[in-house]
């Protein structure tokens, strides 16, 4: 009888060891998720008395004052880290002037969450015009129809102050003017909010998963973003970005969109002295949505899956619209099959 061949040499090392049960799988996670990482953003509506459904992202809502707080408290409750609020307004022109009038929807919205809030939770504004003006641009247009950087500053530095006075706790200048940290520190510095924060939207790149959230905010939009906004093909122009919003005094800063943007995420990450967050935008939230309606994905597990993506690349913070979603899973306990998760 013909003997078997001896075997070869077997491997020495073998990965599989450390995947062979959940509790060896968790024991040696590399990363980990937590509700305190989310950001949860929020739209408030100037005049409307209950949640208005955004058509294009799912489960979303332009939220009534009322329902704000609401949303606002449970979400907390559920141990999110913070809120961002975005303003939708009834009424806007050339210059954006409900972004400063202390009677406007957002500042009436970070009012009403302050007060009701404290400071048991991380109340955020974004700082910019584009929600507030006629022509959708994230600044005052010159009068050849173009974004006037430094007149569009002086408009940022008035409307820190007006977010600071509501009782923000961090501004996220999301503009992408040149000057634009500098120029809000200090204001704040010079009003005396030394201990609000900057959240800079350092790289923010003009990009086609913003859609959804154009009808979110009512978007007045005309042209497009490209003149002030970091194109697509860059990289490397989001490290010379950084190195001005720290050197200008930001606190955190921020890749914007998410995953399209990975890679930049963890250039970014590698390089900054402060705290980075990534921000998961409308259209991937839609994607994310409308593959699962189709059976396409299975929903919940994308949604952490993708979430752990922006905490694996370096973020520390991620704004996303599953924030008290997800937060509310860890509150309850995730079902056996989102343990990897935790």
């Amino acid at each position: 009888m013909t003997r078997p061949a001896a075997p070869g040499p077997l491997p020495v090392d073998r990965p599989r060891r450390l995947r062979t049960s959940a509790a060896m799988r968790s024991l040696v996670r590399e990363t980990t998720l937590r509700p305190a990482d989310l950001v949860l953003p929020m739209f408030v509506r100037e005049g409307a008395t209950e949640p208005v459904a955004i058509s294009s992202m799912p489960g979303v809502q332009q939220h009534s004052l009322d329902s704000l707080v609401r949303a606002g408290v449970e979400a907390v409750e559920r141990g999110v880290g913070g809120l961002m609020l975005f303003g939708v307004p009834a009424w806007k022109d050339a210059v954006g002037s409900g972004a400063t009038d202390p009677e406007g929807i957002l500042n009436v919205g970070l009012a009403r969450l302050r007060a009701e809030l404290g400071d048991s939770t991380v109340i955020m504004a974004d700082l910019c015009l584009d929600e507030f003006t006629d022509h959708g641009h994230c600044g005052v247009l010159d009068d050849d129809g173009r974004v006037d950087n430094d007149a569009t500053l002086e408009r940022y530095r008035a409307m820190a102050l007006a977010q600071a006075e509501a009782g923000a706790h961090l501004l996220g200048p999301s503009g992408m003017m040149d000057g634009q940290i500098a120029a809000v520190r200090d204001a704040l510095d010079a009003a005396g909010h030394l201990d609000v924060a900057l959240y800079a939207y350092t790289a923010k790149y003009a990009s086609a998963f913003y859609g959804p959230f154009r009808e979110a905010v009512d978007s007045s939009l005309t042209g497009d973003r490209r003149t002030y906004q970091q194109d697509p093909a860059n990289g490397r122009e989001a490290l010379r970005e950084l190195e001005l919003d720290v050197a200008e005094g930001a606190d955190l800063v921020m890749v914007k969109p998410g995953l399209p943007y990975l890679d930049v995420l963890r250039d970014v990450a590698a390089a900054s002295p402060v705290p980075v967050g990534a921000y998961q935008v409308s259209g991937e939230y839609a994607m994310i949505e409308a593959a699962s309606a189709n059976g396409w994905v299975d929903r919940d597990r994308t949604v952490l899956e993708s979430l752990l993506a922006f905490r694996r690349a370096g973020a520390s913070t991620v704004l996303t619209y599953y924030a008290s979603e997800v937060a509310g899973w860890f509150a309850d306990g995730l079902p056996p099959h989102l343990r990897e998760f935790r």
